[in-house]
């Protein structure tokens, strides 16, 4: 089994090789824009084509019969492990049969301390506990919390909504078991990003109207996902090729998780998936005429579209709440817990983060906002690695700290 894995590993870097000699060269091969004001362009780049170029392998051993595309995906996102720390104890165990990493700071409280359940991003497809680990050990230092990664069960071998379902259960077990890792339930806090924000989003609505467990006193939602009727916001149209997560990209791993047709691609991003009822019913909601100007320099309408009832019928998981947050009614928006909200300029998914803002406002729910102008979606997930990571990570994470602090 080792000289297999030994292989496995010879042969990826001889294919990396290859392509880096004969693609690297074609700017024009790598799809997707760095932009000028983002932090650290050159760094960017480099990683983009990176990450261009480890698809390519996946690919590739996968067509080879050698390794399946996501093992390899999965096996690169999970980053390298981290040295131990001697601030904490980390202890792996099972909330209501749902896999989590416990982080304990190790100096004594006079109290009992604040949680923190941090659901991690990946489209659902891929990263890990692993992928976060130092990100919730700088968390669990920088504001003395206890802090529960969730280890949820990847799309699409578990099928949706297994991961919100998880996410769900490991919250509920822990409001209800607290007090024996020391914790005060009513000081809890639930945070993510990406597809972790809107699992995030999920579970405080879920659990905003129960009374027999505590309450969620916050919850963090950084550039989460949660919307899949409207493709062309402004946010859309601005970052639609920047990197590791375009307009396209983004679509396509919203099919991944579902475990639908990728070849549906195309008629989701002209809208012909959301038939006119639908559209005028939550166009209070999903607009791009809610979204500030200073964020719509160089936005232009999309042009009307035809609707396409078979796409529709293929795609009905895209208009559930657990999949589209801002379509949750009001009576549940109005029973959420203080929230902060991290935005990135150069992220596809900026105006989702606005138009949650407005519509938690607009239902008064205290919101902390902080945008992130040189961030770009997965600036979080660099972060913890010294001179490879990015100044927008530690603002990212910094923003999350504070916030969370005050609780």
């Amino acid at each position: 089994m080792e000289s297999y894995y030994i292989l496995v590993l010879i042969a990826g870097i001889l294919v990396v090789f290859v392509l880096l000699v004969l693609i690297a060269p074609d700017s024009h091969f790598f799809k997707g824009e760095i932009p000028p004001d983002v932090d650290q362009p050159a760094k960017l780049l480099f990683y983009h084509r990176m990450y261009t170029l480890m698809e390519i392998l996946a690919k590739t051993l996968n067509w080879l019969g050698i390794v399946e595309e996501l093992t390899l995906t999965r096996l690169i996102t999970d980053g390298v492990p981290a040295c131990p720390d001697s601030q904490l104890f980390i202890k792996d165990l099972h909330f209501d049969g749902v896999p989590v990493r416990i982080y304990l700071p190790r100096e004594p409280s006079a109290s009992k301390r604040r949680g923190v359940i941090f659901i991690h991003g990946g489209c659902g497809i891929f990263a890990s506990i692993r992928s976060y680990e130092r990100i919730c050990r700088y968390i669990a230092r920088k504001s003395d919390s206890v802090v529960v990664s969730v280890g949820y069960h990847l799309a699409p071998e578990h099928k949706y909504p297994a991961q919100t379902l998880e996410c769900l259960s490991a919250t509920v077990h822990f409001l209800k078991t607290a007090e024996s890792f020391g914790v005060d339930p009513a000081r809890i806090i639930v945070c993510g990003d990406s597809i972790g924000g809107t699992f995030t989003a999920s579970v405080c609505q879920e659990l905003g109207q129960r009374t027999d467990i505590p309450k969620i006193c916050a919850q963090v939602l950084v550039y989460p996902f949660l919307q899949a009727l409207n493709f062309n916001l402004p946010s859309h149209q601005k970052n639609a090729a920047v990197a590791f997560l375009s307009r396209e990209r983004t679509v396509h791993f919203v099919l991944k998780y579902l475990n639908k047709d990728c070849s549906l691609k195309e008629p989701i991003l002209a809208g012909s998936h959301v038939p006119e009822s639908i559209d005028l019913k939550y166009k209070k909601w999903i607009n791009a005429d809610l979204i500030p100007d200073v964020f719509k320099v160089g936005y232009k309408p999309p042009l009307p579209t035809l609707f396409l009832p078979q796409v529709h019928e293929e795609v009905q998981e895209l208009f559930e709440p657990w999949v589209s947050l801002l379509l949750a009614e009001d009576a549940v928006v109005c029973g959420l817990p203080d929230t902060c909200i991290v935005t990135c300029e150069h992220d596809v998914l900026r105006d989702e983060g606005l138009l949650y803002k407005k519509r938690l406002e607009d239902n008064n729910v205290r919101v902390t906002w902080h945008h992130v102008g040189k961030g770009f979606h997965c600036a979080l997930g660099f972060f913890g690695y010294g001179i490879f990571s990015f100044p927008s990570s530690s603002t990212i994470i910094d923003h999350v700290v504070n916030f969370i602090k005050c609780y």
